[in-house]
Formats: structure tokens, sequence, C-alpha cells
């Protein structure tokens, strides 16, 4: 797609996203049942009621392009793999940091072209925060996103949002050897290997700085540039990672097989990511022994 086509999609799915994180924050605000899927993963209400908003919304988008979401994942590989551009969703990615009431849960949506995320939405309800991007469009982050009017347009949108990633070197005065390396991890899910990783990098860095996350945020922070590099290495599904991916490619940063060193792809016949290192656009820092 062209990044006009793609921007004539944002509208829709900004609202479909806005839509949903209001539908969960009702839920997330009153106490809720726990359902527990044959993977033992939590499910609730919320991740119902914003499957069926997404849906409703993406279905009545202005070009007809087929959804696959986790809370609607049985699709057939013989169906996906005619597929070449679909909607990738996940209706509340954090849905154990939504039970822990903690507010690090998210809604995302992509856009998938020929195995890679063209289009990325990830929305932040507790904190009505928007992060959106497009190839061609660039990589964005818009604060008190429901105050957004209906049917804005997308120069309306990116007006008012500010363009990622940040610089955040203005207010430093040493040399870069003072800069810490800053990682991203998850709240909720630390492998021995993600801790051999890190100690590895204290190995080359005189100070690594941690930062804790739940969902998608982690990609959200290293687009920003608030985190240098986020390695995911433990098992996560497509639907957690296209939309932070073309959000922190447009923001200058990568999101790599952690063995191949290539980018994710998507829509594979096994939706399971293989393990993966999030950079940042400033990543590798100038090494300190």
């Amino acid at each position: 797609m062209t990044s006009y086509q793609l921007s004539t999609l944002l509208p829709v799915t900004i609202s479909a996203a806005l839509d949903a994180g209001r539908a969960i924050l009702e839920i997330y605000q009153h106490d809720m049942e726990i359902e527990y899927k044959a993977d033992k993963s939590p499910l609730t209400a919320a991740d119902r009621a914003s499957h069926e908003i997404l849906s409703r919304y993406l279905k009545a988008a202005p070009v007809q392009i087929p959804i696959l979401s986790e809370e609607g994942r049985d699709i057939p590989f013989t169906e996906r793999r005619e597929w070449e551009t679909f909607w990738l969703v996940d209706p509340l990615d954090g849905t154990k940091e939504f039970i822990k009431h903690n507010g690090e849960f998210t809604v995302n949506i992509a856009l998938v072209q020929n195995g890679s995320p063209q289009l990325g939405i990830i929305y932040v309800p507790v904190k009505d925060t928007l992060y959106f991007a497009a190839v061609g469009i660039g990589s964005w982050k818009l604060e008190s996103a429901s105050e957004l009017p209906e049917q804005a347009s997308p120069d309306q949108i990116e007006k008012q949002a500010n363009r990622l990633p940040f610089n955040f070197d203005s207010d430093l005065s040493g040399s870069k050897q003072l800069v810490p390396l800053t990682v991203a991890g998850s709240r909720s899910h630390v492998s021995d290997e993600f801790k051999s990783f890190i100690d590895n990098l204290k190995q080359k860095y005189r100070k690594v700085d941690f930062i804790s996350a739940g969902s998608s945020l982690k990609f959200c922070l290293v687009a920003e540039g608030k985190a240098d590099i986020y390695p995911r290495l433990g098992p996560t599904m497509e639907w957690d990672t296209g939309a932070g991916q073309v959000i922190v490619e447009q923001a200058g940063g990568v999101v790599l097989d952690a063995e191949s060193q290539t980018p994710l792809r998507y829509n594979k016949k096994n939706l399971l990511n293989p393990w993966f290192i999030v950079k940042g656009k400033k990543y590798p820092l100038e090494e300190t022994r």
C-alpha cells in the first residue's frame, strides 16, 4: 500500500482503538470474572468486548481486509496463507497486567502486507496515550488521544501528535561514556536467558539501567528513545508484536529475530514468534569497558 492509502486507514483504526479502550476501562473499574484458555492464559470480558468492537470497526473500513485476532485465532493456515494483506489484532495485550490493575495493558492493531507490518496502533487506555505509525508516515505519540475530534483527518491527527523518537540528549552534559545503556524488559516474564543477556551487556557497558513494563509498552519505550534495547528471549505470538514492530521501525529502530538477525515475519503457519531483539535508533551506544 502507498503512504496515502495507509494514511486513509489511520482514522478508522484510531477510532477503533479508542472505542475499544473505553469499553476495557469500563470493565477495569469493576470486579471482573476471569476464565482460562487451554494454554492457561487468562481471558476476561474486556478481551471479548474489545475484540467485538475492533472487528466491527475494521470490517467497516474503506477497504475490505481479513482480520486475525488473538480472540479469533482459529483460522486455518490453508485459508490464511492466501492473505496478502490482513489486520493483526490483540484486543487486550497484557491481560495479566489488566488483572493486576497496574494499568500496563494496551490495544494493538497492525496492518500486515506480504509478511511485514505496514501500519501500527498501540493505545494505552489508562493513560489515554496513543502510539501510531505507518510506512512513509513515520512514528508518533499522541497524548489525551480521546480528545481527538470525531472523524479527524490524518493531518489533524499528526498536528496534535509528537514525532518519535524524542531527543533526550539535550540535557546530558557529559561525554557519551556517561550515558547508560537502558534496557526494557517484561513486567511479568523474566527468563534465565534474559538475565544472561543482561549480564553480558554489563560486561560491555559501564552502566546498564533497566526499565520494566507490561504488554507492548516496551516497544513504545524503545520507539520514544527512553530505552535502547528490548530483548525478548521467551515466547510471544504475532499479535503481540506486529503493531510495536512498525512503530519501532518507523522511529528508526529494528525488531530482529535473535538468531537470524532479520526482521520478524508474519502470517506464518505457526503464529509463535522466534526470540527477538528490539533496538532503538541510537543503539548500540559506545561500549565502555
